[in-house]
């Protein structure tokens, strides 16, 4: 009787031409399912899948190489359940791993069993192998992954036709891929561009700038598929103030100042892009806020050599990092969106010096024509009452002319308020009167206003920010939408708060159509964001109402907003 052949060695010549005769058929059909489809991730399952059952293994998976070529980004696996996958929970390391270490090899490996590789078992967690065939994937050239194939059924060892056949799988895979990689490349691209083009649309459409910049940090966080997008510009007072946070849960950071001695934010103001791995471990990140997130890209907003600001888009503890492809596109995005910021301010300033000539013009006007003709009215009725003998009609005439000097003297206060210098005063007072006088122009009326307290004492600095920013919201909101013909303003610098702290309470009331239904809600977000980073709130009620009493119950009923933070 014959010995018999070594584990791993072919069949005699004719069951050898059998099985090749029963496996081409197999063969083609596992290379038109591979080719299918173009998803990367959904042909990498395919592929496992379709190699497991061409070479008759119970386990599949192909290990992703990292841009470095030393580690691995993506495991995907076939055969393996998910409590077992949740138990393993790592990728493999390639010092410790057999699958990790094969990254280094860029040729196939087979071995009939753990015992002819110490690092074969791996962790604990993975399950054991009696057999194992990897081949190398190669998308143009460069090792893409590695397919991986252990126990053969019947306990059988994975011989030379096994290799063959999965070589020829894994060159269709590599073609499969690289067509997959190709698609999800210009997919990815597509959606920056059609991000930027969000983003310049939001930032030139004339609206608020504050809900244009929560556009971007939207836009980047999607685009980046990060934890958050965070839009910070430079602080008066040196450093970068975070201007526009999106994130899935509320948090405290809007208003936030970065001091200029951090290291990071040197290096954005310097025009250079940041990338962390991770910013539990980098010591530049010494915030607080930092410390919640793993890998971040910090991009300047850069444009003409001016650094505008900068965009922060950091992923979850445990995230991969930003690849190469990812970081490119970034940093086009945020040329982008610096471009178009910067083009959103030359807009701006051009508006209000439109405004600023029409104030002037509309000034010119009062003094040289309406206070003129007024003045020229009283001294021809001051001559008609000493012309009159009626004492009754000259005291009349008395009364009508005192009326037309109180009027002269209104106007001449409303030409020394449109006359007022561009400069932003200190108190916030008058930053709250210079906000309505500038409202004034479009709304085609000035709204009243009414200061209750001490304003300008007790109201801090970041507090007081936020206030003018939502009392400019809301008169930007009255004028866009509302359509109202009066508006109140109250500033009470005496409020108590719901939790009891003292604070200051900003109520802007209307009488405009009020808040539709399905109407859009942006700016009431903005409103509640701008309240929370400081510790306060922001809600609605009714607004004056026609008949003017305060209730809303005139027609129209118009909208109150109520805006509160502690001092």
């Amino acid at each position: 009787m014959p010995p018999a052949p070594p584990p791993g060695s072919p069949p005699p010549r004719e069951e050898a031409s059998a099985e090749l005769l029963a496996r081409v058929p197999k063969l083609l059909d596992a290379m038109r399912s591979v080719g299918s489809g173009l998803e990367l991730h959904s042909a990498l399952n395919r592929i496992c899948e379709t190699a497991a059952d061409l070479a008759n293994a119970r386990y599949a998976a192909i290990g992703v190489v990292d841009e470095d070529g030393e580690g691995l980004t993506d495991f995907v696996h076939h055969g393996v359940d998910e409590a077992v996958a949740r138990r393993v929970g790592h990728l493999p390391d390639r010092r410790k791993d057999l699958l990790g270490a094969l990254v280094r090899g860029p040729g196939p490996v087979r071995l009939a069993g753990p015992a002819e590789n110490p690092r074969s078992c791996g962790t604990g967690h993975h399950p054991p192998t009696q057999s194992f065939l990897g081949v190398p994937i190669r998308v143009q050239g460069e090792i893409f992954g590695h397919l991986y194939l252990t126990d053969k059924h019947a306990d059988e060892t994975f011989n030379d036709y096994d290799l063959a056949m999965v070589r020829v799988l894994a060159t269709e895979a590599g073609i499969a891929i690289g067509n997959a990689r190709l698609y999800e490349a210009a997919q990815q691209r597509e959606r920056w561009i059609d991000g930027s083009v969000a983003v310049t649309t939001a930032l030139l459409a004339g609206g608020d700038i504050d809900d244009a910049l929560q556009t971007v940090a939207e836009q980047a966080r999607r685009l980046s598929r990060a934890a958050a997008g965070i839009v910070l510009l430079p602080a008066d007072g040196g450093g970068l103030e975070i201007v526009a946070v999106d994130a899935p849960h509320r948090t405290n950071a809007l208003g936030r100042v970065i001091a200029p001695e951090n290291g990071i934010v040197a290096e954005l103001l310097a025009g250079r892009s940041v990338f962390v791995d991770d910013a539990a471990t980098d010591p530049r990140l010494d915030t607080g806020l930092a410390r919640s997130y793993g890998p971040i890209m910090l991009l300047p907003l850069c444009r003409d050599g001016k650094v505008l600001g900068s965009l922060v888009m950091p992923r979850a503890r445990g995230d991969r990092p930003f690849t190469r492809t990812e970081r490119a596109l970034g940093d086009q995005f945020a040329s982008q969106a610096a471009l178009a910021l910067m083009m959103a301010d030359a807009q701006r300033d051009r508006e209000r010096l439109a405004v600023y000539e029409d104030r002037d013009r509309i000034a010119r006007d009062l003094h040289d024509l309406v206070i003129q003709r007024l003045f020229a009215t009283g001294m021809m009725l001051e001559s008609a009452q000493r012309g009159s003998a009626v004492p009754e009609v000259r005291e009349g005439v008395g009364g009508a002319v005192d009326e037309l000097d109180v009027t002269i003297q209104e106007i001449r206060s409303a030409i020394f308020a449109l006359q007022q210098p561009a400069e932003a005063p200190a108190g916030l007072r008058t930053r709250v009167l210079r906000e309505i006088t500038m409202a004034a122009v479009p709304l085609g009326f000035t709204p009243t206003h009414r200061f209750v307290g001490p304003v300008d004492t007790a109201v801090g600095d970041l507090t007081g920010k936020n206030l003018i920013a939502a009392l400019r919201e809301t008169l930007s909101n009255a004028f866009r939408h509302a359509h109202a013909t009066r508006i109140e303003v109250v500033v009470d610098a005496t409020a108590a708060l719901p939790d009891g702290r003292p604070g200051v309470r900003l109520t802007v009331a209307d009488d405009g159509v009020g808040i539709p239904e399905g109407g859009r809600r942006s700016g009431l977000r903005n409103l509640e964001r701008r309240a929370e980073s400081v510790g306060g709130a922001s809600r609605l009620g009714p607004g004056i109402g026609a008949d003017g009493d305060g209730d809303g119950g005139g027609g129209g009923g118009g909208t109150t907003v109520l805006w509160e933070a502690p001092y």
